[in-house]
């Protein structure tokens, strides 16, 4: 007997790419665009009711084996009424599920290092094994399948950046793979997009080298961007403004913005191993960077408290998903913020 599917997917990480290209293949599985389309339901974890997941994972395919239902940010919903009664209802909608649904749930979350009993351990900050849904999951048999989408390290991207090229039909020279993590460290969205524009650039006919890269890759201004967080960190809102608006010269903000959040992402992450005793060595293995690179970090971090990373990431956090709900300008956004910063409201 053929072994049944499972019906909830439970994509789990940081690497929006990866979330995108596991959703692409389960939509392809599908059948054709047209139908595939029809038979698939995007719903947000922000604004959902029960009644509307409900609705959505009973329903019946049309034409297809099976309905795709993607619940995006599925925590921000699931664990909004936190009561036992609420929990038990969905609970209770996980079981009743159909073998004609994939329902796909998208998971935003990251792992943190700690020491524990002289060891130093990767653990999830937020889907851990006590959650209650992994618990489900871990109950549940074969109805739950759980794929970790975990942002690779600058070390790891390299690797990465030559294998989907290969899935893409082309190749990078060990050199050109690189130089592009030079530029783009382990921004896999980005990157993947220049890959497929380096590809075309050579028309698959043959490797893409690091000339290549080179003259046809937008480098990013790693220096300026530790500048400028450098100002912030010294509450220096006049020098940080001034270089924030020289960057947005060279580059539209949608590029810049990720490349700060990922800076202060790297920075608390170094003030926490520092914070536990760790130094040079543990912040480059852990992070997954050359020692070069720890040592320039290192000093940053000392710049602020954890509880001050902690507040900034969360406010950088809080403009990106303005900038994406309510429209709201990024670079005006970020002046304020750093306005507030040089004036301690943060």
């Amino acid at each position: 007997m053929m072994e049944e599917k499972p019906v909830v997917y439970i994509l789990r990480g940081d690497d929006r790419e990866a979330v995108e290209s596991n959703i692409h293949i389960f939509f392809k599985s599908l059948g054709a665009p047209d139908m595939a389309g029809m038979n698939t339901t995007h719903l947000e974890g922000k604004s959902i009711t029960l009644n509307d997941l409900r609705s959505a994972a009973l329903a019946l395919p049309f034409l297809t084996a099976r309905r795709l239902v993607v619940l995006d940010d599925a925590l921000a919903f699931m664990d909004k009424d936190k009561s036992e009664a609420q929990r038990a209802r969905l609970i209770e909608l996980l079981d009743s599920l159909p073998p004609t649904t994939a329902l796909v749930l998208v998971i935003p979350d990251s792992q943190k290092r700690r020491k524990r009993g002289g060891v130093w351990e990767s653990y999830w900050v937020t889907l851990n094994e006590k959650h209650w849904l992994m618990q489900w999951a871990s109950s549940s048999g074969n109805k739950a399948f759980i794929q970790d989408c975990l942002l690779p390290t600058d070390r790891q991207m390299a690797d990465w950046i030559r294998k989907k090229a290969a899935e893409l039909g082309g190749s990078f020279t060990p050199g050109a793979a690189q130089k592009l993590v030079g530029y783009l460290g382990n921004n896999t969205q980005r990157t993947f997009r220049e890959i497929e524009k380096l590809l075309t650039y050579v028309n698959y006919e043959r490797p893409v080298d690091d000339v290549d890269v080179m003259e046809l890759s937008i480098r990013e201004e790693q220096s300026d961007i530790f500048s400028l967080v450098d100002a912030m960190g010294l509450r220096d809102g006049e020098t940080a403004i001034r270089l924030l608006h020289l960057l947005l010269d060279d580059m539209p903000f949608n590029q810049l913005f990720p490349m700060v959040i990922r800076q202060f992402r790297l920075i608390l992450q170094t003030r926490e191993i520092l914070d536990m005793g760790g130094g040079e060595q543990e912040v480059a293995k852990t992070l997954g960077m050359q020692n070069f690179v720890a040592r320039k970090i290192i000093p940053q971090a000392r710049l602020f408290t954890l509880a001050s990373l902690e507040s900034i990431y969360h406010h950088l956090l809080e403009i990106d998903l303005a900038m994406k709900t309510r429209y709201v300008d990024g670079s005006i956004a970020m002046d304020v913020f750093i306005a507030q910063l040089a004036n301690q409201l943060i």
